[in-house]
């Protein structure tokens, strides 16, 4: 389970780096005895790992818990699609930001874009199965590329990818061929001996998706284009921004990091939020700023400058008294009791 491999991190055409996940918190349970894990992986997951006959299957594996958990997996995103499937047991689950108690034979959907956690803050006693395939995407606009192995028919396969691109429904009710097929999926993965069970789990994810594309179908879903516009990749972007205001960005990497033309980039930015994307992030670091010089009255404004993004404290004296009449200092003092 510690053969965990350190590989090249995802690269999108636009330049923007995604790095995968380790799943810590469930290797240390698995170490401590604490739950029963399962899984065949590549890249920074844990598990026994996959080769190049399953490439795009980042993860696939389950964990069994019988006895009450001490850990939870904190909010994340995933290099790829991601089906949970509850086979027994109660499980506290979130995605973005709307929380749930997940049912045995409840059926999840995280896109990769679609931050989400598992436990509130442990997670609950049940057995608990996962896929993860990438699709070559980081955000909502760009095409999704199926691996190979996959073998729906086309037409199928652009239905199914329409279904999952074009709505936001996050947890399906299935009935008992999902079980059998993830119940299947398990024993692949606890018989499998350097990659033998290749053939059976490809075989059984194209079996999952066919479920999935024949329940999405009978639901019939009403289809919102807007969610695949690369206004709402600008939008996850500048949500983001909140936690990395420090970078040193120019609206170069802005662009790509949102995953569109900087042309494309600039427009929406100014759409969303009235301002370009350089007077949106020194209005965020000057947000931040704020927060900072009231609830850390024993950093320095120096520390702060650098803490926010800012290249000197005198420049970040400048565009604080700027934005709010007043200096840093100034500001902590009328505002600390």
């Amino acid at each position: 389970m510690k053969n965990i491999q350190n590989i090249e991190p995802f690269q999108a055409a636009e330049g923007i780096v995604y790095h995968a996940d380790t799943c810590l918190p469930l290797v240390d349970a698995s170490e401590r005895k604490k739950v029963k894990l399962k899984s065949l992986a590549r890249h920074s997951y844990p598990g026994k790992r996959l080769d190049e006959n399953t490439i795009g299957l980042n993860s696939i594996g389950y964990w069994d818990a019988n006895t009450p958990q001490d850990w939870g997996l904190d909010w994340h995103r995933n290099e790829g699609i991601e089906f949970h499937f509850l086979e027994s047991g109660l499980m506290p689950y979130a995605q973005e930001n709307k929380e749930v108690i997940l049912e045995p034979n409840n059926l999840t959907i995280t896109r990769p874009w679609e931050a989400h956690k598992v436990g509130n803050p442990n997670i609950g006693i049940g057995k608990f199965y996962w896929i993860i395939i990438d699709l070559g995407v980081r955000r909502p606009h760009q095409k999704w590329t199926w691996p190979e192995w996959i073998h729906l028919t086309k037409q199928d396969l652009e239905r199914l990818t329409t279904l999952l691109r074009h709505n936001e429904k996050s947890i399906i009710k299935t009935n008992h061929y999902f079980k059998e097929c993830f119940q299947q999926i398990g024993k692949a993965i606890d018989e499998d001996v350097d990659n033998n069970s290749a053939s059976k789990i490809r075989i059984l994810i194209n079996q999952l998706l066919l479920l999935l594309l024949e329940s999405l179908n009978e639901e019939k879903i009403v289809l919102n284009e807007s969610l695949t516009d690369s206004s709402r990749s600008v939008r996850f972007f500048l949500k983001e921004l909140d936690n990395n205001v420090s970078e040193n960005w120019s609206i170069q990497s802005m662009a790509d990091s949102a995953g569109v033309g900087l042309t494309r980039f600039t427009h929406h930015c100014k759409q969303i939020t009235n301002l370009t994307p350089m007077q949106y992030l020194t209005y965020k670091r000057i947000e931040k700023s704020k927060n900072l010089l009231l609830e850390n009255t024993e950093i320095s404004v120096s520390e702060i400058a650098y803490t926010c993004g800012f290249t000197t404290s005198q420049y970040f004296a400048t565009v604080f008294k700027k934005h709010e009449n007043c200096t840093p200092n100034e500001y902590r003092l009328l505002n600390t009791v």
